[in-house]
């Protein structure tokens, strides 16, 4: 049976992805390098806890999430989409791409290295090319931390991670006051405004 992919709005199908990535090779795919036809949306939405949902209904097929995770990609116009060499159909995200579930520290100092391991899998080192950020509310001072996985597409860190995180902190100090933040891959990445960590 096939399985519309945008609730019946165009004609591409679960087949029609299937077929335009049979001869792409399998793992991370070149997507930041195809440039196909924008064919609208799809009925597909990245939950905020990292689920996968289509049509109104979760996607629990493990494989099949990885499948679409591998041609995710964020275009300037802060839209998210899915890509292959002929297709590239728009779907919504409520948070993040991804939710960092785990992160292992190497080192300290300015030579530390940190690494996050994602709900699929997928292991990142932290870096300028990779890095982290922190978004915070300015009312609640509530922190929403996040860190780069590929291109555009990035990881809402869980907060044990984020805590993890917090544990090896070291402050520096800024016109501002102090801030307290993480080195990773030689860069140092503020966990929050100066002066947050003592409110």
């Amino acid at each position: 049976m096939e399985i519309p992919l945008n609730g019946g709005k165009s004609q591409f199908s679960l087949q029609d992805l299937l077929a335009a990535l049979k001869n792409t090779e399998e793992g991370e795919r070149p997507v930041e390098q195809w440039n196909p036809e924008n064919c609208g949306e799809m009925d597909m939405v990245i939950k905020a806890d990292g689920s996968w949902w289509h049509e109104g209904t979760r996607v629990t097929r493990l494989p099949l999430v990885k499948l679409f995770a591998s041609i995710l990609r964020k275009d300037e116009d802060g839209k998210t989409y899915l890509v292959t060499p002929v297709e590239k159909i728009e779907i919504k995200v409520e948070r993040a791409h991804f939710i960092a579930v785990r992160v292992d520290i190497e080192g300290e100092g300015q030579d530390q290295r940190v690494f996050f391991t994602t709900n699929l899998d997928d292991v990142v080192e932290a870096g300028p090319d990779t890095p982290i950020r922190v978004e915070t509310d300015v009312k609640t001072m509530e922190p929403s931390p996040f860190v780069t996985v590929r291109g555009r597409l990035e990881a809402a860190m869980a907060r044990p991670v984020f805590y993890e995180l917090v544990d090896r902190a070291v402050p520096r100090k800024t016109d501002d006051g102090e801030q307290l933040g993480i080195w990773a891959g030689g860069a140092f990445f503020p966990l929050g405004p100066a002066g947050a960590h003592k409110v």
